[in-house]
Parts: C-alpha cells; structure tokens; sequence
C-alpha cells in the first residue's frame, strides 16, 4: 500500500531514539521495558535449562558445550550487563561476544547484544540476535517485540504485524507489545487494530504517551 507521507507516523527515528544508548541506560537503571530495549532477562532463568536447536555449522552442538562453557557464559553476560548499565557499551558487547563464544545458547547473551545492535541501528544483526532468542525462548514476548521494532526501523511493518500478533498472544499484559502492534497497524493502515492495540496498552498503563498520541492519529 502507499501511505501518506504526511499522515504517515514517522517510526523510524523514533524507534532508533526509543532504543537509543542513553535511553536504554535510564530504561535498564529504572528496571523499565522500553520498546522491548530492557536487559533485564533475570527471569527467564539460567540458559542451560532451554532447549537446544538443532547444531548449525557457526555454531558447535549443545551436547559438545560444557558445565565450564555455561559457567563461563554466564560470568560473562554478568559482566557485560553491568557494564551496559553504565553506559560501556563497546566493553558490554566485546562481552557478550566472549559469552556466546562460550555458550552460543545463552539467551541473555543474544537478546544483550541484540539490543546493543538495535541501539547503534544495526538492525539486520539485531534481528538475527532476536530471531535466535525467541527460537531458544518460544513463549517469550521480549525477544519478538525487539524484532518487531528493528523490522518497524526498516520499513517492514508486515513483519513487524506478524511478530507482534505473536507478542500480544505470548504476553498479554505486556504493554511495549500492544504499544509496538498499534504502530505496526498503523503503518499498515489499519486504523481499527491501530486503535485497538493503542486502547490495550493505555488500558495497562494510562500514562503511556506513544499510544495515547497513537490513538489520537488513529481516532479511537
């Protein structure tokens, strides 16, 4: 479809703000999502205790990867989130890359350096890091909406729809999620789920600027 270019919501820029390094800074430091850009993972658990993908030729088979290796990975992705909690990102990436030299499964290692990606607008290898993520962590919203708005920064707002259909699903009261669908929609023209999804994400959380100016493009 072709969209008005005046009328169209200009994402790009502001999903490269949203997960811009300052940002993400006060967004980690506040134990706050932003745009799906939260390094936070604590939750998910330890990555030993995923499944394991099929063994690729990058990257070595889950049964080759030892309790050292996972060990090691982990004392790594420690280091490298402390390290971007303080704004070192080149030391927090070299990190992370020592992590999943060790461990190519370590799902806090890959969404990390996902979003370091993200936010120096690399999008296409956030998007591998992401893609990997969610493969390993199938019920997770996080790891989608963070494809979802690298997909948004290239213009790929079907994609973008497609993985934030999957977010909302995953996690329903995540409100990045909603938030992100109702751009997605909107660069989509779809107004109705436009507005719907802005209307979801206010639901949850009334403050949320993006989707109250959202819904007022949208007229829900």
């Amino acid at each position: 479809m072709t969209a008005d270019p005046v009328s169209r919501p200009p994402f790009p820029a502001p999903a490269r703000r949203r997960c811009a390094p300052h940002l993400v800074i006060i967004a980690m430091l506040l134990g706050l999502p932003l745009g799906g850009c939260s390094f936070d993972l604590g939750s998910w658990g330890s990555s030993d205790d995923k499944p394991k993908p099929a063994a690729t030729a990058e990257k070595p088979a889950a049964d080759t990867i030892t309790p050292q290796d996972v060990n090691s990975a982990r004392d790594h992705t420690t280091r490298a989130q402390v390290l971007a909690r303080s704004g070192k990102f080149d030391e927090a990436m070299a990190e992370f890359e020592q992590a999943l030299a060790a461990d190519p499964y370590n799902i806090q290692a890959l969404y990390g350096r996902a979003l370091i990606y993200q936010g120096r607008g690399q999008h296409q290898q956030a998007i591998d890091d992401f893609t990997a993520a969610s493969g390993l962590s199938p019920q997770k919203a996080e790891p989608l909406v963070g494809r979802a708005t690298s997909y948004l920064a290239l213009d790929k707002a079907k994609q973008a729809a497609s993985d934030l259909d999957e977010a909302v699903q995953a996690d329903p009261g995540n409100v990045a999620a909603w938030s992100t669908r109702g751009q997605a929609y909107e660069r989509l023209g779809d107004k109705a789920k436009a507005a719907a999804s802005y209307n979801r994400a206010l639901a949850l959380r009334p403050g949320d600027g993006n989707a109250r100016s959202g819904l007022a493009r949208t007229g829900g």
